[in-house]
């Protein structure tokens, strides 16, 4: 039986796993335990190795085996759970996409508003043609892992004649972006608001991103002339971004709250 955390930032849910419980079938386990139906669900697996120098580092695991640089939300989560068992409110993640430092805003166990720094995106323009839909522009943005972002003017997300979750799913597995990519539909709010629509990248549909919150909001503040702190909504919730000049690093805060821990047969 493998001992686990569940948890959640803005309903995009994870476990929380030790490394060395995985014992190098991190992708079977990811597969395994992450179905819905049949075990006990989640988008991914926050592997959570305890160096023996102190460090904490994270390795992420999508819910279809795949291994990502990092998640936001999943970095969020494993900080309001040490919080929580251990009572740290300052802690320092390694991730494959860099080191990201949380900070526990508040607490009122088991839901946590963290601020995460989020290292410096990196804005790019780009158009990008696919057969059958023609030519998409949009951002190539990096946030430790890859995005890319698009603004439509539609209640419902569609863009180019389909519907968010199609489009998605066509850019997110296209030979254009030989590793997949993350893709974000933005709509601007306000000066101050966007909305935005996630088809995640070894997922599918999610109802939030930490990092889809940082490069929607890069995008919109590099590109679209959007404020420097941002209320970015999705459809788990929203999240605030700040992110005071292009060299900088980009504060993200939002919430994580622990739904439970366990027990779990693995393979």
């Amino acid at each position: 039986m493998i001992p686990f955390v569940k948890a959640h930032a803005c309903g995009n849910d994870f476990l929380i796993i030790d490394e060395h419980l995985a014992q190098r079938q991190h992708a079977e386990l990811a597969r395994k335990l992450c179905a819905r139906n049949t075990s006990v669900g989640a988008d991914g697996i926050e592997f959570l190795d305890r160096r023996p120098n102190g460090e904490l580092f994270l390795r992420l695991f999508n819910a279809d085996g795949s291994e990502a640089e990092l998640s936001g939300n999943g970095t969020r989560c494993v900080a309001a759970w040490l919080a929580s068992s251990e009572g740290l409110q300052d802690v320092a993640l390694g991730t494959h996409g860099g080191v990201r430092s949380c900070h526990v805003v508040e607490a009122a166990d088991p839901l946590y508003l963290i601020e995460s720094e989020m290292g410096v995106p990196r804005v790019m323009q780009r158009t990008i043609e696919l057969p059958g839909v023609g030519n998409v522009a949009g951002a190539m943005v990096n946030v430790g892992n890859p995005h890319f972002v698009l603004f439509v003017d539609t209640d419902d997300f569609s863009a180019h004649g389909q519907s968010w979750q199609e489009l998605g799913a066509r850019i997110s597995t296209s030979p254009l972006f030989p590793h997949g990519t993350n893709v974000e539909f933005v709509q601007l709010i306000s000066q101050n608001e966007i909305a935005f629509r996630i088809y995640e990248r070894g997922c599918g549909p999610t109802t939030s991103s930490g990092t889809g919150t940082c490069a929607s909001s890069a995008a919109a503040m590099a590109l679209k002339g959007a404020a420097r702190e941002l209320m970015a909504n999705a459809e788990g919730g929203p999240q605030r971004t700040v992110w005071a000049s292009a060299g900088e690093s980009m504060r993200l805060t939002g919430p994580a709250e622990i739904i439970c821990k366990g027990e779990v047969a693995g393979l």
